[in-house]
């Protein structure tokens, strides 16, 4: 019996892959931790796969051990200390600004009920990929309403644009 620090098994791997499939040479098992990462995070699949990277190298071990964990955690099992932190590690990295000091701006701001819109279906991608992280469908949504979102809110981030238009509805009800 692995013991809570050791990274899963190959055969966890086979044994957590959901039936469906996503982009070609991906496993089903990587689609699926994506998929859950640009639901909690909210992110872009780019940077999805960044956070997973990210996860591995600070767990040294490999994105798919890390993926595999995920799955397995999502399924009931308990995933890997170092994992879950190396993965907790990763999100607040990937949350933190690159610039901590640095206030961005927009030179004209979306309107309200634009910015509003956008964020709801940012919202609505990430309550369909919790409860299907592989629907490729909807990871193509949820990456494209990322990216609309970051456009819209002139950020490098999801994260960042997620908080500059949460903070451009809360001034604009003032």
């Amino acid at each position: 019996m692995a013991s809570p620090g050791d990274p899963p098994s190959p055969a966890l791997s086979a044994e957590v892959a959901p039936a469906r499939g996503g982009p070609p040479g991906e496993s089903p098992t990587h689609t699926w931790a994506v998929g859950l990462l640009m639901a909690a995070a909210p992110c872009s699949v780019r940077e999805a796969k960044q956070i997973l990277l990210a996860a591995a190298e600070l767990a040294r071990v490999t994105a798919v051990e890390v993926a595999a964990a995920m799955v397995a955690g999502t399924l009931g099992m308990p995933m890997p200390v170092r994992i879950e932190r190396a993965l907790r590690r990763s999100l607040e990295a990937a949350r933190t600004p690159h610039r901590p000091g640095a206030v961005q701006t927009v030179g004209i701001q979306p309107s309200r009920l634009r910015t509003e819109e956008v964020l709801s279906r940012l919202r609505g991608c990430q309550a369909r990929l919790a409860a299907a992280p592989t629907d490729p469908g909807t990871l193509r949504a949820m990456d494209d309403v990322a990216y609309t979102l970051c456009v819209l809110m002139g950020r490098p981030s999801t994260h960042q644009a997620v908080l500059a238009a949460e903070q451009h509805l809360s001034a604009a009800a003032e």
